[in-house]
């Protein structure tokens, strides 16, 4: 069948689509239909069904005679390490970790934290809050104290499960401090913590509070499945929000299982057995997805990779991978290629290994620029396609379904909707735009199984920023267009979170960061764009009258403090001091123009500013880091 035929099947009958992609997963009880629409613009799926997760992802395998079968491969250059882990281990081990969480009190519907780098274990502890109908929340290993703190008191957990470290080249981040230092700020207090102890750190654990990951597992009756509402949360996954307050976007389990097992193979082209790699972290919705558990529920073999595109050792690791594991498709960031190509621009690396294992390649995270689109087809002569999706979605909401027929390639373009997504370009009345013009792209709903119902503890918060603007549809943030052959393209961000190497950051939340600085009045963090990492923050600073300090150790101060309280992932580097921010005369700052200087482009003098002279005195600013050329 043609993608167009598949769309327009799930267009003419959404029930249908869906209920018949739902055959694919084992149910305790089947769903009596796919579309819960009761309580609209509030929407569920498969609602009445019940299911456990890791069921789907590991034990239904087992069951089935695939238990040799290798779930994970795991691949840490920066630890030299290597090891695989077959089905059947992995039921063992997550059902030995789930009976020790219950024996010390975690149920279905309990959240616990999980603050683990990309080890095996991470995959592990997700599995087991899984199998328990517990609601596990990963928050990005390495994160600052406060950041964790914050998510503590939003998700209240029972536990938290960490490691002891995290490596990264060169240095050992140290999370058990962090960790400690985040439920000492925290109101809410966790009743216990699991700790993972690696041999390149043996954290010191608290008597009655800490665990040790393996001690408190010896002895323990191994749990089984709690099946749970296809509705009931599977996790709570945090990200940035415009306000600085990070957003719990909510996962729905049933939902969840059907759409990610649909995509394996219809975007992604594999077959259960193949060796599928996303090289992102668990700590981001990729990691949820692509790592742990649209891979496993499929049935395929999937990479927990522990190192970097560059310098672990060289700019061939992740060709080295691909070769060595046998990889079918491969899912990075741009940024990752576009490291390996500043170090390897020819591709010399390229060479020394055989991949012809690789069918297809997916870039996400961020708008995939032609350069490297282009020199990652000539390297790799296989397909290289960009998909656009959110951390809302879950999954893919334009993508090229090589599974379903693969469509030819446009530059800049993440090409197709995918079933489930009518997608719209609307002007700011809410009105549908030509074709090829820009507007801000917005879902029709209801979205698809699999993406956010809610967020958590915040349906008021879910229904302003994602609802209210456009009735009718869910507002993505992203502007764009949508060409005569039904192609979509991302044009921007809609609102102020910036993406650094494929991590997507709120500038609001940074900014609150500058203003702690005693010395600083007002401050506006902008995207500028970078070659490597696609965006890199940039602060400006007004000082308070009287700070009549050396500016190059204000600056200094403020990148220490936003490393501290947002973490090294922000990559802050750069600020100046200026004497006043451009703004409208109703007082918002014109970060828009702002970064249009920056990165020395056109713009048109915004009729509402209060001093256009300001503006020049912005250019000489960023002219002295060697931005606005």
């Amino acid at each position: 069948m043609a993608y167009k035929d598949v769309y327009a099947a799930w267009k003419s009958d959404p029930e249908g689509f869906w209920m018949d992609a739902a055959q694919a997963i084992d149910w305790d009880k089947k769903p009596s239909k796919a579309l819960f629409d009761e309580n609209a613009p509030l929407y569920e799926w498969f609602k009445d069904g019940m299911v456990n997760t890791c069921w789907n992802a590991v034990d239904r395998h087992v069951e089935a005679g695939r238990g040799e079968q290798t779930a994970i491969i795991y691949d840490s250059p920066v630890t030299h390490t290597k090891r695989t882990i077959s089905y059947v281990e992995l039921r063992n081990r997550v059902a030995s970790l789930a009976g020790a969480l219950r024996a010390k009190g975690v149920e279905k519907g309990d959240r616990v934290i999980i603050y683990m780098p990309m080890i095996p274990e991470a995959l592990e502890a997700m599995l087991a809050c899984a199998r328990l109908g517990a609601v596990h929340s990963v928050v990005f290993g390495g994160f600052a104290s406060n950041e964790l703190a914050v998510r503590i008191d939003d998700a209240k957990p029972k536990a938290i499960i960490a490691a002891s470290c995290g490596i990264e080249p060169g240095r050992v981040v140290h999370y058990k401090p962090l960790l400690d230092g985040a439920i000492e700020l925290s109101q809410h207090k966790p009743d216990f913590t699991v700790i993972f102890q690696r041999e390149q750190e043996v954290a010191h654990l608290e008597e009655g509070r800490d665990f040790n990951w393996h001690g408190f597992q010896y002895g323990v009756e191994p749990a089984d499945c709690v099946p749970v509402e296809a509705d009931h949360p599977a996790y709570i996954l945090y990200t940035s929000g415009t306000t600085g307050q990070p957003k719990g976007v909510v996962r729905p389990t049933g939902g969840h299982l059907v759409a990610l097992n649909w995509t394996m193979k219809n975007l992604y082209n594999v077959d259960p057995g193949d060796v599928f790699w996303a090289a992102s972290d668990v700590g981001w919705v990729v990691g949820h997805s692509y790592i742990t558990y649209g891979p496993l529920v499929h049935g395929n073999t999937t990479i927990v990779f522990e190192g970097k595109p560059v310098g672990t050792p060289d700019a061939g690791t992740f060709w080295r991978v691909i070769s060595e594991h046998n990889v079918k498709s491969f899912f990075t960031a741009p940024t990752a290629f576009r490291a390996v190509k500043r170090e390897d621009p020819t591709g010399e690396y390229v060479k020394k290994y055989d991949l012809s294992c690789l069918k297809q390649v997916y870039l996400a995270g961020e708008r995939a620029d032609p350069d490297t689109i282009v020199w990652a087809q000539d390297q790799l002569g296989v397909p290289v396609i960009d998909h656009w999706w959110q951390t809302e979605t879950g999954w893919a909401i334009a993508g090229n379904p090589l599974g379903i027929e693969e469509m030819p390639v446009k530059l800049g373009s993440p090409s197709v909707p995918l079933p489930g997504y009518d997608v719209q370009i609307l002007d700011e009345g809410g009105h549908p735009v030509p074709t090829g013009e820009l507007g801000a792209i917005a879902i029709k709903l209801p979205l698809p199984p699999g993406t956010l119902p809610t967020l958590w503890n915040a349906e008021d918060r879910f229904k302003k920023s994602y609802l209210e603007h456009f009735p009718g549809y869910y507002e993505t943030g992203d502007a764009g267009m949508i060409d005569e052959d039904g192609y979509v393209y991302i044009m921007a961000r809609t609102d102020d979170v910036i993406n650094v190497a494929g991590h997507r950051l709120s500038t609001g939340g940074m900014e609150e960061v500058l203003a702690g600085h005693p010395d600083v009045a007002e401050c506006a963090v902008i995207g500028v764009t970078d070659q490597l990492k696609g965006q890199m923050p940039v602060g400006f600073l007004c000082l308070n009258a009287g700070a009549d300090r050396d500016h190059a150790e204000v600056v200094k101060e403020v990148v220490k403090l936003v490393r501290e309280k947002i973490g090294p992932v922000a990559a802050f580097k750069l600020a100046v001091v200026v004497d006043r921010l451009p703004k409208t005369r109703s007082g918002k700052i014109l970060r828009g123009t702002m970064v249009s200087i920056a990165d020395g482009k056109e713009y048109k003098m915004p009729a509402t500013i209060d001093d256009p002279a300001i503006l020049d005195e912005i250019k000489e600013a960023l002219q002295t880091i060697g931005y606005a050329k």
